[in-house]
């Protein structure tokens, strides 16, 4: 990067002061120039590797075991804590921030300063960090270390200038939060319990202020005691005292009475008038036994208490689920009024909370979204609706939803590709979401540092293809394309797209091409077979057509007459992996199937997986090659230009051992195997072009001058350059023998193509 730094540094200051130029600084304090400085003359005039470095930018998908939950009811921000000490603050679809701390501890706690642009965040090991998030990066204004007690709960009120910080001892702390210095009032483990008790009450699991009453403080231990401390004068108005263990507690907005879920599966609620016994004792999820009680489930880890004026009260909680089933889902429990709603989630809950309107504890909260943290996703559910169904997650949370297995970078797209497919995608959206926008919506979208568009496609193992828009600081899918409508069992592994044209070449596991075409409106398309065979000695291909404009007169144009062997075995052959559907499909506006190209099955033998794909959208030519040969196609007029196979690439110069395979009925060896010709033209005119390849062939031989090498296998592959003439780039040239076969496929090429040829090999350049 000083390298870099120096050549930016000698470009500005390079002009000769006897031309007339001067530096800017020269010229602004009207002084003379300087002769040239030792920093300009040390510059280096080129650029080299060690010029560069690679730097993280941004990061995608789900954090990586989040620990914590925090949400800005007013800003409407979301934000995670991770265990390797990361925060990721969500906002609106392209709002999206990744913080960092230093120490790596894992994040035990969030808690927003609701609307006030910043957070604070308790971490493993026992320090408390506030953040600044008003700025452009957000940074750790103060930290506080606790030595010798260790956090296990944090709570901060609304527009409150303190923070209650509970400790496993069960002693409660107090930290102005402007100051970020420890005051010295402490809520004392022995002061807050009865002086009688001689037990220990365990560590401090809640802390909470009263709704009615901001100077009453709510302390829950983790024994099952609960503790209404008086702040103002120093000790306690109340005590609770319960069998089981307390995981957590929620206020009634009233501030008369307060709900705990507790180890044993049961939720209890509690009037502050008598705190001799519960008002309530529910087993919700616990079954009635003979004696008439209710068996024990599965710790209630946490319970949220809602209140709304036109319906029932809210009571959702996680587990809670009886010992009867084992390996049992997760659950999230939704108690409205006498329904009860369990949804199963596919990952473990590490946190939920409740999206009220407003922020304010002591007024109806009317509860409009629970946000749910798992291990691996984040699940947002529509409270306002009964069915109670999730929002489309709008972030790029699972990228390996479907295991990608290839990927495609686009920089410098043209400028509306990106809000068509944006738009084309939105009108595919999936059935069974909520219609209402995703809760999180604050922050403002702003671009990224690239100037010019950028597009990631994603292949994925089920098939489908995935458009990203990586303009933006964050992932953003744009579309999906599913090659399912063409094929019955699809499996995408390996694409190549123009983005100029709006291409899309897609190659499947199963030895098959579909070529796509980008449409803004619908297509009602009949796909049409059409099988072309070449001589034996090449390996079958099967061209799918999907007819963009109709016959007039309404006719399917037909398939030539293929040759077929009558030996037993050929009702095996000249048969594809997939099966294409053979009736009318409907094609929605964005990328449609106008062309698929598949391998057939030859004396028993499966294809083999096509390796290699590229395609020209200015000659009209798709090349795919695979360890058996190579295949030129021509898109527009349904051909195949060229089918060679990896022996006739060498002829009698092959430098590799090709060894036959043992005996089997109607099978042939290696050799026999390579990949035959699509179309009758090339059958026709093979002696034709033989003629022509060899002298051109042997010019090539005394024109390039490397030295052999002793390579398992060749290396080489084609690549298509849009410009005004045809470029077979060569990755890898080790021996010369490759260069006479690619000699050979160009002379093959001419036959075709009224263009110069040239050759790239490495910094060489030859052309035909």
């Amino acid at each position: 990067m000083k390298k870099f730094r120096k050549v930016l540094d000698g470009l500005t200051t390079s002009s000769p002061a006897g031309v007339g130029g001067s530096s800017s600084c020269a010229s602004a304090a009207g002084t003379p120039t300087a002769g040239p400085s030792p920093r300009e003359i040390d510059v280096a005039e080129t650029l080299t590797s060690e010029s560069f470095q690679i730097c993280k930018t941004v990061r995608h998908g789900f954090p990586c075991q989040p620990t914590a939950l925090a949400f800005d009811p007013v800003q409407k921000l979301l934000a995670i804590g991770s265990r390797s000490g990361g925060v990721r603050i969500l906002g609106r679809p392209g709002v999206d921030c990744y913080c960092q701390h230093e120490s790596g501890a894992a994040v035990l706690q969030l808690q927003f300063l609701i609307n006030e642009g910043a957070l604070v965040t308790a971490c493993a090991d026992d320090t408390l960090h506030l953040w600044n998030l008003r700025q452009k990066r957000p940074a750790i204004l103060h930290s506080l270390k606790f030595n010798r007690e260790r956090i296990t709960f944090c709570h901060l009120p609304f527009q409150s200038k303190w923070l209650y910080v509970g400790t496993e001892r069960g002693n409660t702390h107090i930290a102005n939060i402007e100051s970020f210095i420890l005051s010295g009032y402490v809520i004392m483990w022995n002061k807050a319990i009865e002086l009688a008790t001689k037990t220990h009450p365990g560590p401090v699991v809640h802390l909470s202020d009263s709704p009615k009453d901001e100077g009453k403080l709510l302390i829950g231990f983790e024994s099952g005691t609960v503790v209404m401390w008086d702040l103002r004068a120093k000790k306690a108005d109340f005590r609770i005292h319960y069998d089981e263990a307390i995981h957590s507690v929620s206020w009634h907005h009233e501030g008369k009475q307060f709900m705990c879920s507790h180890s044993d599966g049961s939720l209890t609620v509690w009037n502050l008038r008598n705190t001799a016994r519960p008002v309530q004792v529910t087993f919700p999820h616990g079954k009635t036994q003979r004696d008439g009680r209710k068996e024990s489930c599965k710790p209630i880890l946490k319970v949220e208490y809602k209140m709304s004026r036109n319906s029932e009260p809210f009571v959702i909680f996680s587990g809670g689920l009886s010992y009867d089933k084992a390996s049992r889902r997760p659950t999230l429990t939704i108690m409205h009024g006498k329904a009860i709603t369990v949804l199963e989630m596919d990952h473990p809950i590490v946190e939920f909370m409740v999206l009220c309107d407003t922020p304010y504890p002591n007024e109806v909260q009317e509860p409009y979204a629970a946000v749910v943290l798992l291990e691996k996703d984040l699940v947002v559910v529509d409270l306002t609706q009964s069915n109670f169904p999730i929002f489309e997650n709008p972030y790029p949370m699972d990228i390996h939803e479907s295991p990608v297995t290839c990927t495609a970078y686009f920089a410098d797209c043209p400028p509306d590709i990106i809000p068509v497919l944006y738009s084309i995608g939105a009108k595919h959206k999936k059935t069974g979401y909520s219609h209402k926008e995703w809760p999180v919506s604050g922050g403002t979208w702003t671009l990224g540092s690239q100037t010019y568009p950028e597009i990631i496609l994603t292949g994925h193992a089920d098939g489908t293809i995935k458009f990203w828009d990586a303009t933006a600081m964050t992932l953003q899918m744009l579309y999906k394309l599913k090659t399912s409508k063409v094929f019955e069992k699809p499996k995408a592994v390996e694409g190549a797209g123009v983005p100029h044209s709006r291409l899309l070449c897609v190659v499947g596991i199963s030895a098959n091409l579909i070529l796509y075409r980008f449409s803004k409106h619908d297509a009602n398309t009949n796909i049409t077979v059409s099988i072309s065979m070449g001589i034996s000695v090449f390996r079958y291909f099967e061209v799918i057509t999907t007819p963009v404009w109709s016959d007039p007169s309404g006719h399917s144009p037909q398939p030539p007459p293929s040759p077929r062997s009558n030996t037993p075995d050929s009702a095996r052959d000249s048969i594809p992996c997939l099966k294409v559907k053979d009736r009318t499909i409907r094609m929605p506006p964005g990328y449609q199937a106008e062309l698929v190209v598949q391998l057939l099955w030859v004396d028993g033998e499966p294809p083999q997986p096509i390796t290699s794909l590229d395609i020209n959208s200015a000659y009209g030519l798709l090349a795919l090659g695979n360890c058996n040969g190579l295949a030129v196609v021509d898109y527009i007029q349904r051909t195949v230009l060229l089918c060679m196979s990896t022996l006739e690439l060498y002829g009698a110069a092959d430098p590799f051992q090709r060894l036959t395979r043992s005996p089997r009925k109607s099978r042939q060896s290696t050799p026999d195997f390579c990949m035959r010709g699509l179309s009758n033209f090339y059958s026709d005119s093979k002696k034709r072009i033989r003629t022509s390849y060899q002298s051109k062939c042997c010019q090539g031989r005394e024109g390039l001058k490397w030295r052999g090498g002793k390579e398992k296998c060749p290396d080489w592959e084609i690549i298509f350059n849009p410009s005004l003439s045809l470029i077979i780039q060569i990755l890898h040239m080790k021996s010369i023998q490759s260069g006479i076969a690619i000699c050979l496929l160009a002379s093959r090429l001419l036959c075709f193509i009224n263009q110069p040829i040239r050759i790239h090999v490495r910094n060489l350049h030859w052309a035909l």
